[in-house]
């Protein structure tokens, strides 16, 4: 096993964690921002008005998202395993 094999795998599972984390993380801004234009123009600070809303948007995008993330995430790990394989043979 080289460095550069290595480094693939390294490149690979980062771009993986990118695209499975990206929809959650993009619900929570889009609510983030929404609540923050509310407060803004409320003049509403409470703090437990942030945190619920972006907990529910990634409860939400989880149930959307889950079967596709599961999808990617089993076909990544089966190329891996692949890879793996034909490397040792």
């Amino acid at each position: 096993m080289d460095a550069g094999f290595v480094i693939a795998i390294g490149e690979q599972v980062f771009w993986m964690v990118v695209k499975l984390t990206a929809p959650i993380l993009g619900f929570g801004m889009a609510i983030g921002l929404i609540v923050s234009i509310f407060q803004a123009a409320t003049q509403i600070q409470e703090q437990t008005l942030a945190f619920v809303p972006k907990i529910a948007a990634a409860m939400v995008a989880l149930l959307i998202f889950g079967p596709w993330m599961l999808t990617n995430l089993l076909d990544f790990t089966h190329q891996i395993l692949a890879n793996l394989m034909s490397y040792v043979s």
